[in-house]
């Protein structure tokens, strides 16, 4: 089983900085999956200009074959402006509408106000239900002073949320893993 962490920015340092830790957790309770994170910071990805995911080439192809052959995905993000980032939602639009169909997406976001918590509800969970994908009930959202200078989690509950999100998610994949119908 392949899981892909996939942090959703080209700038800043806390969202990959969560999803390195969750992907070690990950690995550490289930060490026969296949952890890997997809960092867009790693890549140059152009914006999406319609044509069929296919045609693709470069860093692009690379992006869309890992995320077409996963099976499990934790989507980290930061919030800018009540929203997602542009290279998060340039890199949905770059996919196959096949490519995460029928798998498992969690999601962790990151902000600096508590005012747009909502956005994983109301913008990346339709995007997903779109791609067909099965999204967990829950997700972690965390605020800036979450963290310490060395973008760490120092909030008890926060930790606590990411070991029930870790185990959320697991559960989630391994149910659909082992009663999938073939």
């Amino acid at each position: 089983m392949k899981i892909l962490g996939i942090s959703g920015t080209i700038i800043g340092s806390k969202t990959c900085a969560v999803l390195q830790s969750v992907m070690a957790k990950i690995k550490d309770l289930y060490p026969e999956a296949e952890v890997e994170i997809l960092d867009l910071k790693d890549y140059n990805l152009p914006f999406c200009d319609g044509r069929d995911p296919s045609a693709y080439s470069g860093d692009t192809r690379i992006v869309i074959d890992k995320i077409t052959e996963a099976d499990c995905y934790i989507i980290a993000t930061p919030i800018f402006q009540a929203s997602i980032p542009g290279t998060l939602k340039n890199l949905f639009d770059l996919l196959p509408v096949d490519a995460m169909k029928h798998k498992v997406v969690s999601f962790i976001a990151t902000s600096g106000t508590y005012q747009h918590y909502l956005v994983v509800e109301n913008q990346l969970k339709p995007i997903l239900s779109y791609f067909k994908s099965y999204t967990t009930p829950s997700f972690v959202y965390i605020h800036r002073d979450h963290f310490d200078t060395n973008n760490n989690i120092i909030d008890e509950e926060i930790l606590n949320r990411l070991q029930r999100f870790i185990k959320e998610t697991l559960t989630f994949q391994l149910t659909l893993y082992k009663y999938e119908l073939q």
